[in-house]
């Protein structure tokens, strides 16, 4: 029996890596794993993961696909923040971060973005594998409504159109998916999001951001976009 393909939305949340998996018809599963390694080589077989996280960076800090982000999502770009330039990757605290930002970008570090480092680090490890795709679950969704969103998924409202834009992608959440139901609710929702990016990357059927192409620095010189 020939096995499903499976596609991977993958998003970031206090104790590690929440997973939610899909095939063609939808939705599969659902994971947690304290490491981005470990979910990797649990789930050898997949197609493409899509990762909520910084995936390739420049030693300038200049991202096209921050701004890209930001602006297809205009009223909602703050969800979009700036990913920290390469350099930053090897400071050992916030203090020695914000100097070496400085140093590389002219910019300044944010607390938010120097709290997800570590978490990009474990990302940055797998950067040379082409089935990793860096995706934003609100770029996401608002691709799949076609229209910007009225709110915000930290609300009731914004929470329900979310999850009814997820169904009407034949992804429909369990009432229970094993450990990931200690996971916070959006983050559930997110990587569903980031899963069902990752099947359109899979088909050829996502867009990137920006469509201009632009390669990250050091010896992994990606393609440097967010895919929706």
């Amino acid at each position: 029996m020939t096995r499903s393909p499976i596609y991977i939305g993958v998003d970031g949340y206090r104790k590690g890596w929440v997973a939610v998996f899909l095939d063609d018809a939808g939705f599969v599963g659902a994971g947690c794993y304290e490491d981005f390694g470990a979910l990797m080589e649990a789930h050898g077989d997949a197609v493409v993961l899509g990762v909520d996280m910084p995936i390739g960076l420049r030693d300038d800090g200049v991202r096209h696909a921050d701004s890209a982000a930001r602006a297809f999502l205009k009223g909602r770009a703050s969800s979009v923040f700036n990913a920290p330039a390469r350099p930053v990757l090897v400071a050992a605290s916030y203090n020695e971060a914000a100097v070496i930002s400085q140093r590389a970008s002219g910019k300044g570090l944010s607390r938010q973005s120097y709290a997800l480092l570590a978490k990009i680090r474990e990302v940055d490890a797998f950067a040379g594998d082409r089935r990793v795709h860096e995706v934003h679950p609100e770029v996401s969704f608002q691709l799949m409504a076609g229209v910007k969103l009225a709110h915000s998924k930290k609300t009731w409202g914004g929470l329900q159109k979310r999850l009814s834009l997820l169904r009407k992608q034949s992804i429909t959440l369990r009432k229970s998916i094993g450990d990931a139901d200690a996971v916070g609710i959006d983050d559930v929702v997110d990587a569903a999001a980031a899963a069902w990016s990752a099947r359109r990357i899979a088909h050829d059927h996502a867009r990137p951001f920006p469509e201009k192409v632009q390669r990250a620095s050091g010896k992994k010189k990606r393609r440097i976009a967010i895919w929706g």
